[in-house]
């Protein structure tokens, strides 16, 4: 076993090294995914994903338009699958891995590059967050492709990079809003750096900022035009908290974080145990393009806590999660003694072992979930897609045009062959509006789970005036290797289009 350890970080510095380490991390967990939710549909994030990807645009009430854009084009080469959609979650985290090691590459040789993506493999973080194709884990990627990039303009002060800077800033809060903590970041970093003078007077930050709005234009003009807030569903959601909650969730959000880098960071300790000193001292004078991911890593967790204060907002350490790798990055970049290959041999098997154990578990998992189902539902989503279709074959010979409503309606978007259009029902306030009179015209339907008020209220006001609407219950019952489980009723309303009444 040490040998082949031995080859493969031997390969490392020889170009394959890397790949074969993510080829198997998204091989393994993409296995996992479909074995663990084998009884369970995909995340209503997922679905949410692939249901604004059908017609990509500039728009994006709830978030920004980066993740539709990446799953329709995913989906332009893969089918319309659980599996594939599992392994867009994978390959993404894989690419952020990747990207790190692009960085990391600027300071590091051998072994310390695959000592750093082994311990961030250690994190739930690149696995069991990363499962969710959302909002969030869309920024695993995009936030190491901004640092870079702006670690390579504050660098060399070069046009071409500031401006490939000031467009991946501007493409991370395209995915998410948050990210506008990681241009803060940005500028906590650049003035707190010693060489911010030379920065400054240069036409780097001023050419990325052009740049960042340039691509950032169509979006905003969106939101112009439409009226939406981009803190509108964030304060709805998030707001309203006392000054001594917002604090306190703040405090929480900072614990939580430290908490996620505990085990890598204990891993790290005891793999340098007998080099502590040197490294310690080594600490105190950091080269110049580690301490400025260091200040860049800080300033996107520090303004979180203090703008949630002054906004009254709660705040989740989920969100910060794609920029943790910087803080391991540093830590292991700063070592500048050699770690001996048996302590990243030890991690390298401790990794891997890890990884098969919960591919071993993931039966137990389904297991487990076919008796307690999901709280949000997956295990009803497809069954009861084919309960409803069956429903409106035998109304209609036309197509289901469009369907409305929250998480079964978007899983009856993605589990129908017909794969009908989801039309939004919310206003801008998310309260439940009447689908458009097109759409009841052109054929439509409705789910809802028996513990979903607001959507069951709904649904009766729209059969209540829908000329033709016919609502039904019926009965779901998932299957697990032929082991029954749960029940749960759902209730439907389809409204066949009018030409067939």
């Amino acid at each position: 076993m040490a040998s082949f350890f031995d080859t493969w970080l031997d390969g490392v510095e020889k170009g394959w090294g890397i790949p074969a380490l993510l080829a198997i991390f998204v091989v393994l967990w993409t296995v996992f995914l479909g074995i663990a939710y084998a009884n369970g549909d995909l995340h209503p994030d997922v679905l949410e994903a692939w249901t604004i990807g059908r017609a990509p645009d500039w728009s994006g009430a709830k978030h920004p338009p980066l993740m539709g854009w990446i799953s329709h084009v995913w989906m332009l080469v893969f089918p319309v699958r659980d599996w594939s959609l599992y392994l867009l979650a994978m390959t993404n985290s894989a690419m952020a891995l990747w990207i790190v090691d692009l960085t990391a590459r600027r300071f590091i040789r051998d072994d310390k590059r695959a000592i750093i993506l082994l311990l961030l493999m250690l994190l739930p973080v690149y696995q069991f967050q990363a499962q969710r194709f959302n909002a969030n884990s869309v920024l695993f990627a995009i936030w190491p492709l901004a640092i870079y990039c702006f670690l390579r303009s504050f660098e060399t002060r070069h046009a071409g990079w500031a401006v490939v800077a000031g467009l991946a800033g501007a493409l991370a809060v395209l995915g998410k809003y948050y990210s506008v903590f990681l241009i803060l970041g940005f500028a906590f970093a650049a003035v707190c750096h010693p060489a911010r003078r030379a920065y400054f007077t240069s036409g780097a930050p001023w050419i990325s900022t052009g740049a960042g709005l340039l691509l950032l234009g169509p979006h905003i003009h969106w939101m112009l035009s439409s009226g939406v807030s981009p803190l509108g569903y964030a304060l709805a959601t998030h707001g309203g908290f006392t000054t001594g909650r917002a604090f306190l969730s703040g405090l929480m959000f900072l614990l939580s974080l430290a908490a996620t880098l505990a085990l890598p960071a204990l891993v790290w300790a005891v793999m340098i145990r007998s080099r502590a000193g040197d490294y310690l001292r080594g600490l105190r004078t950091l080269e110049p393009g580690l301490l400025l991911l260091l200040l860049v890593a800080i300033g996107a967790a520090v303004t979180p806590p203090l703008i949630s204060l002054i906004l009254g907002s709660s705040l989740s350490a989920v969100w910060a999660s794609p920029g943790v790798f910087a803080f391991v990055l540093v830590a292991v970049c700063a070592a500048r003694f050699p770690v001996e290959w048996r302590e990243t041999r030890r991690l390298a098997l401790g990794v891997l072992t890890l990884t098969v154990i919960a591919v071993l578990l993931a039966p137990a998992h389904a297991y487990y979930r076919n008796s307690h189902p999901f709280s949000e539902g997956r295990n009803y989503y497809s069954l009861a897609t084919n309960e409803l279709m069956k429903h409106w074959r035998q109304t209609s010979v036309s197509p289901l045009k469009t369907v409305s409503g929250d998480k079964l309606a978007m899983a009856l978007g993605f589990y129908s062959p017909d794969h009908p259009a989801f039309v939004i029902p919310f206003n801008q306030q998310y309260v439940w509006q009447m689908p458009p009179e097109a759409a009841l015209q052109g054929g439509w339907a409705t789910m809802c789970l028996p513990d979903e008020e607001t959507c069951l209220i709904w649904s009766k006001q729209i059969a209540a005036i829908a000329p033709g609407a016919i609502s039904f219950d019926f009965v779901v019952q998932p299957q697990l290797w032929g082991m029954p489980g749960v029940p749960a009723r759902i209730a439907a309303l389809i409204v066949p289009p009018r030409a067939v009444r």
